[in-house]
């Protein structure tokens, strides 16, 4: 029987193409099981030297010196001459995966895999043997929308937002062929869904917090960039009324001095943990989180309507200044640039209730409701005009499907 395959190309450059390639795959065997077959390829870190030397600088960036990225983003827009028509770096690795796995659908969740990957699959395989397809995460479009994002010979082109599907128009992308699809999550986010008692049970019986407490979430991404030593003493000042959840993502020193802090502070409650695959539990019972402006966790607290403080210590990356215009000029979302930025607002929240209500009707306004199947049977449908496979569409929810329960 012919199988549906699809080739997904990402790199882990922050946390996010990871986790929407993931969320891809988990979603494509939730509907489709084995009739859909998912590679995913991190394709810039395995296929050339050059490249992962590029996406270790990232992430060493992020970690260290946010406002150094302006200059590392000039310079990787470069790419989008270099791979006008081809592939500059690592095409031996690619065009040897293309060649060996003979995807029906190359689908492209970051900015440097589109420009001249696509190209190289048709030359490849035929132009009419493979599609290609791109999800563009970015909230808004301006100053931090990655040209290499845009090659004008993609099948679909999928946005997060209309503000970005407009702007990746006007930059030369088919409005045909332009599609708004909002967040891309796993499907146990759309499952596990906390009622307001599962909440407080969460909070007491899991977490180990109090469940009438403010619930401030310190996030980071999977490489661990965080402030959190900068925003506890803002926290600390409020301990009778204010508890936190911190994580620290894969930063083992972080992890390691924040329970020593722990132990020297216990008149605060908070639950610390290191790398976590449950942020959308987390963000289910807090009321507030302090993040960076990646593109995947603020989508998640919008949609789980949790209100964002942007953390724009040591400057704003320019993704993230998409992010952050998104939500400055639609909810007008809060944003700290030092201790005192943080602690000033969070004495304003506990001085004035009110305060923090208007900021998180603000977000809601921006909150929308949709079908997360429809983005994976468009993108499925797309491959499988190549193959003509008998494809076998299961129901989502499951019929046994249910919300959350926690204990």
């Amino acid at each position: 029987m012919s199988k549906l395959r699809i080739l997904v190309l990402t790199s882990s450059t922050g946390g996010g193409h990871d986790a929407r390639a993931e969320a891809f795959a988990e979603w494509c065997f939730q509907l489709y099981r084995h009739d859909v077959d998912v590679r995913i390829e991190q394709m810039l870190e395995k296929s050339s030297v050059v490249n992962r030397t590029g996406v270790r600088l990232y992430n060493r960036i992020q970690r260290g010196a946010p406002w150094v990225h302006k200059l590392f983003y000039a310079l990787i827009e470069l790419l989008s001459y270099l791979n006008r028509r081809d592939v500059t770096f690592g095409s031996g690795y690619y065009l040897a995966v293309i060649r060996d796995y003979k995807p029906h659908l190359v689908f492209s969740v970051h900015d440097c895999l589109n420009r001249g990957y696509f190209q190289a699959a048709r030359a490849i395989l035929g132009a009419d043997q493979v599609r290609c397809a791109t999800y563009c995460g970015e909230f808004s479009g301006g100053w931090g929308y990655s040209r290499n994002w845009l090659e004008p010979s993609v099948d679909l082109y999928i946005s997060r937002t209309p503000t970005a599907r407009d702007y990746a128009v006007q930059r030369g992308i088919s409005a045909n062929k332009s599609r708004v699809r909002g967040t891309l999550m796993q499907p146990r986010a759309h499952l596990e869904v906390l009622s307001p008692v599962d909440r407080r049970v969460f909070l007491d019986k899991r977490l180990g917090l109090d469940a009438d407490r403010f619930t401030v979430f310190l996030a980071t991404g999977g490489n661990g960039a965080n402030n959190h030593f900068d925003l506890l003493p803002a926290l600390l000042a409020h301990a009778s009324r204010v508890q936190a959840v911190i994580i620290c993502g894969k930063n083992k020193q972080t992890y390691n001095d924040l329970i020593h802090w722990r132990a020297l502070h216990p008149e605060f409650n908070c639950h610390i943990e290191g790398y976590s695959d449950i942020i959308h539990l987390y963000l289910q019972v807090s009321d507030a989180i302090v993040t960076r402006g990646g593109t995947t966790t603020c989508a998640k607290a919008l949609h789980f309507k949790c209100p964002i403080i942007f953390n724009a210590f040591g400057g704003i990356m320019p993704q993230e200044e998409l992010t952050w215009k998104f939500f400055r000029n639609g909810a007008a979302c809060e944003k700290i640039e030092n201790a005192a930025d943080f602690a000033h607002l969070v004495d304003t929240w506990m001085a004035d209730p009110g305060a923090y209500a208007r900021v998180r009707e603000n977000l809601l306004k921006l909150r929308y409701e949709e079908d997360p199947t429809i983005l994976i049977d468009e993108l499925v449908a797309l491959g499988n005009e190549v193959v003509g496979a008998k494809l076998k569409r299961r129901v989502f929810p499951p019929a046994n499907g249910s919300g959350h329960k926690a204990g």
